[in-house]
């Protein structure tokens, strides 16, 4: 078999976000994401007026949609013609969604997708609700499509509140911090992108060996678009990342940079422990303070280690796919594995 294209070869973008330009299969996507998202805005809709308005909150500040796409490209390695295929990128938009409504409240986030947090404008009983009411819709609709979906589904769900759940407790005594944080990142975002590609090879028809394909690609890509965002609220001067540069570090937030600045500090290294006595001041608040701070991560050497890490990450993805046979849906998912290592330059 054929190998689709990596990172080093040229790779064709259609303008608008999409891995693709191809002729055939560029407006096949366009057409199947405007199928999600009208079917993704008819499952928050809600008789009652607070359930409604709050459940459409974060579907109408947008976003990337990337978990559908990848579920139609993994249908595109198959036959997509199938109407479970957009049901089940329904079902991983709205999962997705739910967890970002219990994030923000566990965060404290102000903001998602540039509007204020749900919880910010309800309050945090009612976006935790709103996140509930939404993965039972996720579940209702999950119910259509067999009970392998749900299994599948529910193993998902599993993984995201581990992932939280370790997040929130961080490692053990004994346990490596960045492991630890490799495997929350694996449980809490590349569970669900794995599954998004599941599902869209699995109603797409595909055999077993190219679903095996599609979840070793989506757990490995998840992982790296996470570690991607670490090193953007860093380095990027116009928040690449949907975010402030340093929200992350004013947050809290045990990113890898941090992870790794925090091992060479307890390894005697002077710089990184001026960065870490910053981190721990408590003064984070301050804007100077804060800028202060990431310009002294990013000028260390931990950053450019993390950076090289989720490369390494968006590697393992393009090569997870070696074993499809070429064609424009496997060229598509290696251009948006490089893309996501473009991410950090």
């Amino acid at each position: 078999m054929s190998r689709p294209l990596l990172s080093n070869e040229p790779v064709a973008a259609a303008p608008g976000g999409l891995p693709t330009s191809d002729a055939g299969l560029e407006p096949s996507l366009r057409r199947g994401l405007e199928e999600v998202e009208a079917r993704l805005r008819e499952a928050v809709t809600s008789t009652d007026a607070l359930a409604d308005s709050a459940s459409r909150h974060l579907v109408e500040a947008g976003g990337k949609r990337v978990r559908p796409m990848l579920t139609l490209l993994g249908a595109h390695l198959g036959d997509p013609a199938d109407p479970r295929v957009v049901e089940a990128a329904v079902v991983v938009e709205l999962t997705h969604l739910a967890s970002l409504y219990h994030d923000d409240v566990m965060d404290s986030a102000p903001t998602r997708r540039g509007a204020p947090a749900a919880h910010q404008v309800w309050g945090n009983n009612v976006a935790i609700l709103t996140g509930d009411l939404l993965f039972a819709r996720a579940s209702n609709l999950v119910a259509g499509l067999g009970p392998e979906a749900v299994r599948i589904q529910a193993t998902t769900f599993e993984r995201l509140c581990l992932g939280q759940l370790h997040e929130t407790v961080g490692p053990g005594p004994e346990e490596d911090p960045v492991a630890h944080y490799l495997g929350v990142l694996s449980d809490k975002t590349a569970s669900l992108i794995a599954t998004a590609g599941r599902f869209g090879a699995m109603f797409g028809g595909c055999d077993d060996a190219t679903v095996e394909v599609m979840i070793r690609y989506g757990e490995d890509v998840g992982v790296a678009f996470q570690l991607a965002d670490d090193v953007l609220d860093l380095t990027s001067d116009v928040g690449e990342s949907g975010k402030r540069p340093g929200t992350d570090l004013r947050e809290g937030v045990p990113t890898l940079p941090v992870l790794l600045a925090r091992r060479a500090a307890a390894d005697g290294d002077a710089r990184a422990r001026a960065v870490v006595d910053l981190l721990d001041s408590g003064r984070l608040d301050d804007d100077e303070v804060l800028a202060e701070a990431v310009a002294l991560l990013r000028a260390h050497p931990v950053t450019e280690a993390a950076r090289a890490t989720a490369r390494e990450w968006a590697e393992r993805a393009q090569r997870a796919l070696v074993p499809l046979p070429q064609g424009p849906a496997a060229q598509a998912l290696a251009t948006y594995a490089a893309s996501v290592a473009d991410r950090v330059g």
